[in-house]
């Protein structure tokens, strides 16, 4: 089975990009013709109803995976507090794309310190709404106390670049799930990335698909139109020969 999911954050695809994927289409399928993932970021500012996450998943291929941002009222506004109902809304809705959900990415803001308390009220409430894959994204160095529950949640925590935190460029958490999280550098959300970064990137991703666990990468480094070929680069550099794209299970 590959495990390895590699898209964007976002489905536009660039002008120069476009002989790279099917000519006709929607804008999603016509990205889901070539990438094995992509990472919804709209739902962090406004919900989707449960029929248009219906809508997306019926337009890509089998195998297709997205990965689904949780609300900045959850992780923003109530800071992983008293958000019980807003989890079951949120849960309601995107849980809509069936088999294709292959993950939720909890990103919190950088001023969230980690409080052991509450992150284990809210992982906790988390789980007994979602079984499937998580990951979390924190960007206060305190939550390098929180690998134990991590562990026990079993939620990953996101290999960002650049790093928000001490060791925030390798994956943490729970093993089971690795998620790449490359976000542009030097230059945030513009610059891309080099041959050899990608390479190594492609050596981490192998050790951890060979170890059995579930990988993701995704290029957030959309602003000056780089994630795109910087994705397929990568794609390329796991897919077997011969074979232009991977399928993510």
């Amino acid at each position: 089975m590959i495990t390895t999911c590699i898209g964007c954050a976002g489905w536009n695809l660039p002008r120069d990009q476009w002989p790279m994927f099917a000519t006709e289409g929607t804008h999603l399928q016509r990205y889901a013709s070539r990438l094995t993932a992509v990472e919804i970021n709209s739902s962090f500012y406004r919900p989707h109803r449960p029929q248009t996450y219906l809508r997306w998943a019926e337009s890509v291929p089998p195998g297709f995976r997205f990965s689904v941002k949780l609300p900045k009222l959850i992780t923003h506004v109530q800071r992983l507090q008293d958000c019980e109902l807003l989890l079951d809304e949120f849960i309601g809705q995107c849980t809509a794309l069936g088999d294709a959900l292959g993950c939720l990415l909890v990103q919190l803001p950088p001023s969230l310190a980690y409080d052991e308390a509450v992150a284990s009220a809210f992982f906790r409430a988390l789980r007994l709404r979602y079984t499937g894959a998580v990951v979390v994204e924190p960007r206060h160095a305190s939550w390098q106390n929180a690998q134990a529950l991590l562990v026990a949640e079993q939620v990953g925590r996101v290999a960002a670049d650049p790093a928000a935190i001490p060791g925030g460029d390798v994956p943490g958490g729970w093993p089971g799930i690795q998620y790449w999280r490359w976000h542009g550098s030097p230059r945030i959300y513009h610059s891309a990335y080099d041959s050899q970064r990608l390479q190594a990137l492609a050596q981490q991703v192998q050790i951890a698909t060979q170890a059995g666990h579930q990988a993701w990468c995704i290029f957030d480094n959309t602003a000056s139109g780089f994630a795109v070929g910087n994705a397929l680069t990568l794609q390329s550099l796991l897919a077997p020969a011969g074979n232009k794209t991977l399928v993510c299970k």
